[in-house]
């Protein structure tokens, strides 16, 4: 599309006039002309739709060919008079930059600059910004993110909205593209190759997303055409400028320096020279100092603060005494004792440790130049808008986390910070002055001609990435699975640098497509192995699982939920604490030798101050301490304890990134274990995580310390008077408070106010319990004690409910606090066979410590609640036996042959017994679910053919029976019983229980007249038929104590009623013996004219002995 403003005649080696833009968007720019670069690539730029990438040095006006970009979208929009008919958030641009120093720059900059001549609306997305709501992304034109941070939104609200607004993007610029060969640009090129496998869907056909144009600018690297084919930029696209282009002349000089010791005392020494090297060549104007940690740059500013304030009012970074007043003014805007000592002699430092209101009020001195020296670290010179006249880079190596030890910048990094150097509106000239070894002077002297190739750093993180396509339904099978990879820079690299990869040199190319296939394979497999992803039985079909997607919610790295999904049932705070202290995300915190002595003393602390102490494997407090893992977790301790100990500046930023990430990695933990229902995992998680963002452990007397405006002195004196809660605050006088904390008025008034942003009080209690049908119900209450309407802000709790004895979680909800319809009630449900103790109910603030709410529940009715189940269960079996009944007698045809009984006799018709292998044929017909169950062995008996049958269902039910058989045999205890006393009094009685013993007729017969021959098969059948049902309340006792489910179902129970008994009650004894009280409906069956001999064998054991019913091989194993 041509524009209005286009010239037909149209020349690439004149300088662009920013009048050849139509009209409306000529306010955009605020001068003439375009320079040489912007003019060569202005075609490619604003008249066309292709990819570009464009590679050129610092300072060469990079970010106005992103700008021209943004306008050749809106471009689209204008109506033929010029105006600009725009719908907005309807085209989006995403702005991706590896820093969010560099992101903050340029949304301020574009705010006021499309924000005034256009109405385009700008959302910054980086980790300073506060929560976004999601559907307010789709109003926006601009976003400019982190690629972490895009990436981590994306996956954390993709059920609430947060793929929602990608069908609209348009256009992506990628800032500073040749940072993907740092460790972060994995990240980088993971949302990349998501947005191109998007762009690809058939759903996205009629989206802007299916014409998305990719705009990248790099600094000048070698390899800038692998870059290209991974953004598939045409060659027209693509864009290389040299030095020769750069606005101001830029003068490298290297000098080398004597080593010394070690790496850490050389950097050190060479604070002594940055003075001297200042005033030789910076010529009084501004100048950046560049060192590797964010400790040696607040060390280099202080010691040149400190020489400079020895030269008085002759201090050479300061030109007039306006300049010297504004600075002692703005030094109190710092809460930093060593930023304010810094700014008084016009020497700050920066980094990405400080906050934003201290780092904001740097950047504006210097930028006003009333700051002459900003010592800083290497990640401003990635395109932080800072120039200056002078660069010292104090040292070239840095501290690498991955390798554990100094090692030499790379040359782009040296190229951009020699590339600060200069000022194009100050300067026709720039100095970059290298301090290194004296042995490695040759590897700097010739900078300029050139830097290593970019090389992916996907590679180590790929089942991260992986797992969060798989998560967002971008990857659903392994063959996308390998289209993602292919659409990733390492699969450009892997071709041309194999080595890199640990890939060997020479095979064809069917050979590295195998290699990628093989990647990706490994990674399905072990995402596959830790529960976080399923694949169907070929292992092809990829689908999430709940793990996985907490992985990538809570943007956790693979090693670190590894460490989660391992952890043992039953893990104490502790063990989370040493869970956290091995992350994966903790792994850029090092153990430095001068931190040893005083984390030695930390841990040897015997006030009582610390709650957890390292300890040895004897269980004693460790000496020394000697691992990186046990410096984050003695911390960690220290920082909860609510009095921590004095650190200094480095240490200080290691306990920030600890309870930064650790409260992260603690929810992901807390949300892992309510999934798996561990009640005691799920309430320590959710403690901890409110504990690291407090910094306060639940129990500490320093609670008030959460409140605004009371810090560690005040919080002392309170507590020294007995006010160490939010209650007894409450209930203070506010004079008192103030004569209390030596404080003035209105102090306590402005204490007791704060109060209010706290959440409601919220009581709870257990109303009761109830037993139905589906098992237990508990009644819990929850009553907010005021109704206040509005609350400064949204207060969330975590309502879990559980046991402690066997670690089930019964019940969690997510509660707003100050929203919920007091009096709440919630019905907490569970199987009778679920849990046991008693029931523990926790409100655990997500914000606040020292305000969660407590419940217990001892059942009174636990006893009555397993009779209950067990009259239950005979009911069903009554219901069983009653339809059998009016199956039988209604029945014109004989039950066919294949029904399993040991010689049931239903209707008055025999079946014949079904030999053994009939019967383990037969049984799976059943459908078989229940439990098994092994009471007690014979030893001397050979086992009866009903043994021999439920050997069968136990074979179909144990899918190893040998491990069963070397398992010792547990006594079941029996407890009270309502139903079964009678029968339990007359069984204890029977004797002959040793090997190969029969048991005689029991005193039933001697309630009833016995015949001499056919009354004593009558009674031995009765006698039998009672063994059995003893037999019966044995396997439901132990169903019981086993927790399981119950053993009967209207679905099985015929077949199984019959297994169970086999013989019915006399026809001429309807209402005698204590069966009858649980089987009333047995004197309306008709009852076989044979009877069963008068005594019967009872097997007890052996290895050859088959067990009866459910894998009974006895039923007076309680006896």
């Amino acid at each position: 599309m041509e524009c209005k403003g286009a010239d037909a005649s149209y020349d690439p080696d004149v300088l662009k006039a920013v009048s050849f833009l139509p009209p409306v968007f000529q306010p955009v720019f605020d001068f003439r002309y375009f320079n040489s670069v912007q003019s060569e690539s202005f075609r490619d730029a604003f008249l066309s739709d292709g990819n570009m990438i464009i590679s050129a040095p610092t300072g060469s006006g990079k970010t106005v060919l992103f700008e021209l970009c943004i306008l050749r979208l809106l471009a689209g929009c204008l109506t033929p008079e010029g105006k600009l008919n725009y719908i907005p958030g309807s085209l989006k641009t995403v702005y991706i930059a590896p820093l969010k120093a560099l992101v903050q720059e340029k949304h301020r900059d574009w705010s006021n600059k499309f924000g005034r001549t256009l109405n385009l609306k700008c959302q910054e997305l980086t980790g300073d910004t506060e929560l976004v709501n999601i559907r307010s992304l789709q109003e926006m034109d601009i976003i400019l993110t982190t690629p972490e941070k895009f990436d981590s939104i994306t996956r954390r609200h993709r059920d609430h909205g947060g793929l929602s607004f990608f069908g609209d993007i348009a256009l992506i610029l990628i800032d500073e593209v040749h940072l993907l060969s740092d460790p972060r640009g994995a990240a980088l090129e993971a949302v990349i190759s998501r947005m191109k496998m998007l762009s690809r869907c058939p759903e996205m056909n009629n989206c802007s997303l299916s014409k998305i144009r990719f705009i990248a600018v790099s600094a000048t690297i070698p390899n800038i055409d692998d870059l290209a084919e991974w953004l598939m930029v045409s060659k027209q696209g693509l864009k290389r400028f040299g030095e020769e282009v750069r606005p101001v002349k830029l003068t490298t000089k290297v000098f080398g320096y004597a080593p010394a010791k070690n790496d850490f005392l050389f950097e050190r020494r060479l604070q002594n020279f940055l003075f001297d090297i200042l005033m030789q060549h910076s010529k009084g104007k501004a100048a950046l100092v560049f060192c590797s940690t964010r400790k040696g740059a607040q060390e280099a500013a202080l010691t040149l603060a400190e020489t400079a304030s020895k030269f008085g009012t002759k201090n050479p970074f300061l030109r007039s005494y306006e300049q010297y007043e504004r600075l002692q003014v703005a030094a109190l805007s710092s809460n930093d004792k060593n930023m304010q000592a810094c700014i008084r002699n016009a020497v700050g430092y920066h980094n990405g440790g400080l906050g934003l209101a201290d780092r904001s009020l740097v950047e504006g001195l210097f930028l006003n130049r009333d700051l002459q020296v900003l010592c800083t670290t290497n990640t401003l010179a990635h395109g932080v808008n800072l120039p200056a006249h002078t660069v010292v880079i104090k040292s070239t190596q840095y501290f690498s986390k991955e390798k554990g030890g100094y090692v030499e910048y790379d040359r782009g990094s040296i190229l951009q910070m020699c590339g600060r150097a200069g000022r194009p509106q100050f300067d026709d000239n720039g100095v970059a002055i290298i301090m290194t070894r004296r042995e490695t002077v040759h590897l700097y002297e010739n900078l300029l001609s050139g830097c290593e190739p970019v090389e992916s750093e996907l590679f180590g993180s790929v089942a991260e990435h992986l797992n969060a396509e798989i998560v967002l339904m971008t990857v659903s099978d392994v063959s996308l699975a390998i289209d993602w990879l292919k659409c990733s820079f390492l699969y450009v690299r892997i071709k041309k640098n194999p080595e890199h990869y640990n890939i060997h040199h020479g095979g064809s190319a069917e050979q590295l497509e195998k290699k990628m296939k093989d990647i990706c394979l490994q990674n399905v497999s072990q995402l596959s192995t830790y529960g976080l992803i399923q694949t169907d039985a070929d292992g092809y079909i990829l689908r999430p699982l709940e793990p996985g997607r907490l992985m990538a919610k809570y943007y956790l790295c693979f090693e670190t939920m590894k460490l989660i999904v391992q952890s043992r049932s039953g893990s104490t705070l502790e063990d989370l604490l040493h869970i956290l202290s091995q992350a994966q995300e903790l792994k850029w915190i090092k153990l430095r030798r001068t931190e040893k002595k005083l984390l030695n003393d930390i841990n040897s602390d015997v006030s009582g101050r610390l709650r957890y102490h390292v300890v040895s494997p004897n269980g004693k407090v460790k000496k020394r301490i000697q691992t990186d893992e046990e410096k984050i977790f003695i911390l960690t301790n220290d920082a909860l304890s609510g009095e921590p100990s004095s650190l200094d500046f480095t240490m200080s930023q290691d306990v920030n990134g600890i309870c930064s990430n650790g409260k992260r990695i603690a929810r992901c933990m807390s949300d892992y274990f309510i999934f798996k229902k561990r009640f005691l995992e799920s309430i320590s998680a959710l403690t901890l995580s409110k504990c690291l963002h407090q910094r306060l452990w639940e129990d500490s007397p320093y609670q008030l310390k959460q409140l605004t405006g009371v810090g560690m002195v005040t919080a002392k004196a309170l507590l020294h008077a007995g006010i160490n809660s939010f209650a007894k605050l409450l209930s203070a006088d506010p004079r008192r408070l103030e004569i209390l904390t030596g404080r003035k008025y209105p102090f306590g008034n402005h204490v007791k106010e704060s109060l209010d942003s706290l959440p409601p009080t919220v009581s709870m209690m257990f109303l009761g319990e109830s037993y139905s049908k589906q098992g237990m119900t508990y009644t819990l209450q929850l009553t907010r004690s005021c109704q206040q309407t509005q609350y400064k802000k949204k207060h969330f709790a975590d309502l879990v409910v559980g046991t402690e004895s066997d670690n089930k979680l019964l019940f969690h909800e997510k509660i707003r606090l100050e929203q919920f319809s007091s009096p709440y009630q919630i019905n907490v449900r569970s199987l009778p066979t679920t849990h046991s103790g008693d029931i523990f109910a926790t409100l655990i603030s997500e914000e606040y410590v020292g305000i969660d709410v407590t419940a217990r529940f001892t059942s009174s009715s636990r006893g009555k609640q397993n009779s209950a189940w067990k009259k239950r269960s005979l009911d069903s079996v009554r219901e069983v036996e009653s339809t059998e009944r009016r199956e039988s007698d209604s029945a014109s045809t004989p039950l066919p042959t294949e029904k399993i009984g040991p010689q049931s006799t239903i209707g008055g018709s025999q079946e014949q017994p079904l030999s053994a292998e009939s019967r383990k044929a037969a049984w799976p017909a059943l459908s078989f679910s229940g439990p098994t169950f092994n009471f007690l062995s014979d030893s001397h008996q050979q086992p009866s053919k009903k043994d021999q049958l439920g050997k069968g269902i136990l074979e179909q039910d144990d899918p190893q029976p040998e491990s069963r058989e070397s398992t010792p045999k547990k006594k079941v205890k029996v407890t009270k019983l309502n139903v079964f006393d009678h029968i339990k009094k007359k069984a204890r009685k029977l004797t002959g229980l040793s090997g190969g013993a029969r048991i005689e007729t029991s005193e039933y017969s001697d309630q009833i007249k016995k015949p001499e021959d056919s009354g004593t098969s009558e009674t031995a059948h009765k006698e039998q038929l009672s063994i059995r049902e003893v037999h019966l309340q044995e396997c439901l006792q132990d169903t019981m104590v086993n927790n399981l489910d119950p053993p009967f179902c209207k679905e099985e129970s015929e077949s199984r009623f019959k297994a169970i008994i086999g013989y019915q009650v006399p026809d001429s004894t309807p209402n005698e013996g204590p069966l009858r009280d649980l089987f009333p409906s047995f004197s309306t069956v008709p009852m076989p004219k044979r009877a069963s001999p008068i005594s019967v064998p009872i097997s007890c054991g052996g290895q050859d002995s088959k067990p009866s019913f459910m894998g009974c091989t006895s039923i007076f194993s309680f006896l």
